[in-house]
């Protein structure tokens, strides 16, 4: 199965292709521009340099969130686009799941961090043993200082991944919790670890309709939140 995976959840952005675990093709920038303007020069490198078209891509996944509110639309509306032009389905992949997979060989918790402002992260735990993950809570958004006072008991080693990484891991480590970051090469977002969660979606028979695609922010923006008062 072939999927195509976008990742604009962050200040980077990225896209890449995969086949039964395989990466085919990837592509990565983190210069500042915006997502609308680098994302689908991306796409098109990736299947020119690999002879694909849409017509060969199986599925389009999407990180659908949590992330930067503007990222994560910009990203939701390319995939949907993507898969509703070429007739095929879509897998919206929990952002933080997808990061999970990064360290998936590092035995012990894997804390999943974005930057969500508000002394907030956004959050989800996992296990990681023998290369397979185990989620241990929902994505959230959650305070430093709660999910410190989650762990403090847990005896597990402990790598942070993502975005919000070296904020958490600062937070946690000045309290006494002892945690590593992951290596710099697998810290941040990509499309791989995107593409890799939506195969597992796509064996689990959880593909969806591009109409069906939706972002997930886990909470209002801050612009809604400034309306409504």
């Amino acid at each position: 199965m072939k999927i195509l995976a976008l990742e604009t959840s962050a200040k980077a952005v990225s896209a890449a292709v995969t086949e039964h675990g395989k990466v085919l093709c990837s592509g990565y920038q983190d210069t500042g521009l915006t997502h609308s303007r680098t994302l689908m020069p991306i796409v098109e490198h990736i299947l020119k340099n690999t002879g694909l078209t849409m017509a060969d891509i199986d599925a389009v996944a999407v990180a659908a969130g949590p992330g930067s509110f503007t990222g994560i639309r910009i990203g939701v509306a390319a995939a949907k686009g993507l898969a509703f032009a070429a007739d095929k389905p879509a897998a919206g992949v929990s952002t933080l799941a997808a990061m999970a997979r990064n360290v998936a060989f590092a035995d012990g918790m894997v804390i999943c961090a974005m930057d969500a402002r508000r002394n907030q992260i956004y959050n989800a735990l996992f296990e990681a043993k023998d290369g397979q993950l185990t989620r241990l809570t929902e994505d959230r958004a959650i305070a430093l200082a709660d999910l410190a006072e989650e762990l403090r008991a847990d005896p597990r080693p402990k790598t942070v991944v993502g975005d919000g990484a070296a904020l958490c891991h600062a937070f946690l480590t000045g309290t006494g919790i002892d945690c590593r970051m992951a290596p710099p090469h697998l810290l941040m977002q990509n499309a791989m670890s995107v593409a890799l969660e939506a195969e597992k979606l796509a064996a689990e028979g959880k593909l969806v309709s591009s109409q069906e695609l939706e972002p997930v922010y886990l909470r209002p923006a801050q612009a809604d939140l400034l309306r409504k008062k």
